[in-house]
């Protein structure tokens, strides 16, 4: 199995793959991981993730900005690929973001990027770890996990207007705040994954193992 770890200039490449190649060789999995911005080697990978961090629209210009990526990885979860996006790579999923501008997302899930609305007392971004709230067994990706484990958050903005069936799981900063989503081949992480340790290794791990 070959795995594409997306680079267009944003995001914890290194640790995202090397998160990846720990989880594999846990689930006894022959996978290679491939950092890269090559688009034909985008559409041979048999599963795409997409780390991110910064700002929405800083992300998707960079994605933009490299000749075929974008479209690459479009067509190529559009064709049945298991995606899974990190932080601002699952913000992406949404409809659009608007930090700082408005920025057209991919559309794969409902909802819209916004400034996350907390207390006076909380401050932002959201820096640290956060428990995890979920049904048990709702989703694939979630197994191996119990309502109250807890994965590293950094971010000041996050989906909002989301449908219920797409968001796998919470967690509360001041209110409830979507942590994870998936639709279809399609799933994403406002956490991230590469620094949660256990949490992260075994979503990783489930989704190596995903059959959408």
């Amino acid at each position: 199995m070959t795995v594409a770890v997306i680079d267009y200039g944003s995001g914890n490449l290194a640790s995202a793959a090397r998160a990846l190649s720990v989880a594999a060789e846990r689930e006894g999995l022959g996978t290679r991981v491939a950092v890269t911005a090559d688009p034909r080697a985008v559409a041979r990978a048999e599963r795409i993730v997409l780390p991110g961090q910064g700002a929405f629209a800083d992300c998707a210009r960079g994605l933009g900005a490299i000749p075929g990526l974008r479209a690459a990885v479009l067509d190529s979860v559009a064709g049945g690929t298991p995606f899974f996006g990190i932080c601002v790579g699952m913000q992406l999923m949404a409809t659009r973001g608007l930090e700082h501008e408005i920025t057209p997302g991919f559309g794969w899930i409902a909802g819209e990027i916004a400034a996350m609305a907390v207390p006076e007392a909380l401050r932002l971004p959201q820096m640290g770890w956060n428990e995890l709230q979920f049904t048990p067994g709702a989703h694939p990706l979630l197994a191996g996990l119990a309502p109250g484990d807890h994965a590293y958050f950094v971010h000041s903005y996050a989906l909002t207007g989301g449908a219920a069936p797409q968001v796998l799981a919470t967690t509360d900063y001041g209110g409830p705040v979507v942590a994870m989503v998936a639709a279809g081949n399609r799933a994403g992480t406002q956490f991230h994954v590469e620094k949660s340790q256990e949490v992260g290794l075994r979503i990783l791990g489930n989704f190596l193992r995903w059959t959408p």
